[in-house]
């Protein structure tokens, strides 16, 4: 299917590994420019070398300062913007609420939550520019469900369901489609650290924690990073351009998270 996106100017949060670096491939696959940013001094080098085409920016989304220069640099590379990927976030502390340090909290709200904000409030001036336009924002099966000592993980990514379901109502009338993708149990590093320390929490084995979380879907698959890209491209493709202010939830219909 040609999704007919060459030329497409894409900004990728934390794309240097994982989730967000499957999204910033698949895009180049199909033609477009892509730039990322993260945080990762390792990762970005290593993105350098597997991919030089994909330009980078070391940034933290939660720092404004940071924020204001990944875009000067992105507007620099891409000579503008179509696209922008919120994927930057952290899994956040897994405690009790009364055990939780408050500053584990605040940490987590401001990149799962503010940092798509910072990045939003300075992209939506160039997308009105576009005539493609679309904001991606990465939330979680956490954004529909509860997700006990998973509180601030669980608190940012339903605010990104509002931020995401408000900015579409705003931004409509600039054809600015914004969408959100819920992404279930994700094969890799962090789902596995995830897990890990809910295990702990709970003290019981890593293998008897990923069978209770899967218990709760219907599908007893992880998803991966590329059925997370290849739903993201189609919607900022011309052939998305009625979607908007959709929380899509690829989880294999998970049902509760333990």
């Amino acid at each position: 299917m040609n999704l007919d996106i060459n030329g497409l100017r894409v900004l990728v949060t934390a794309g240097a590994n994982g989730i967000g670096l499957a999204i910033a491939r698949a895009f180049v696959r199909e033609g477009a420019k892509v730039h990322t940013c993260d945080v990762d001094d390792a990762a970005l080098s290593a993105l350098a070398r597997t991919d030089p085409q994909i330009t980078q920016t070391k940034s933290d989304v939660s720092d404004r300062k940071s924020v204001k220069d990944l875009f000067d640099e992105a507007v620099g590379n891409l000579r503008g913007l179509d696209v922008l990927v919120n994927n930057a976030g952290v899994a956040g502390p897994t405690s009790k609420v009364e055990e939780m340090n408050p500053e584990d909290w605040d940490r987590c709200l401001e990149i799962c939550l503010t940092g798509q904000f910072n990045c939003a409030r300075l992209a939506v001036p160039l997308l009105r520019k576009s005539k493609n336009a679309s904001i991606v924002n990465i939330s979680s099966a956490a954004g529909r469900l509860g997700f006990a000592m998973r509180t601030p993980y669980a608190a940012a990514k339903w605010g990104v369901i509002g931020f995401t379901k408000s900015l579409s109502i705003e931004l409509g009338p600039d054809n600015i489609r914004v969408n959100a993708i819920l992404p279930g149990l994700v094969a890799g590093d962090r789902q596995r650290r995830v897990l890990e320390a809910k295990a702990q929490q709970r003290g019981i084995s890593y293998a008897e924690m990923e069978r209770t979380a899967f218990s709760y879907t219907s599908i007893k698959e992880y998803v991966t990073p590329d059925q997370l890209a290849d739903q993201i491209i189609f919607m900022c493709s011309p052939r998305g351009k009625t979607i908007s202010g959709q929380a899509i939830s690829i989880c294999g219909d998970t049902q509760m998270l333990g």
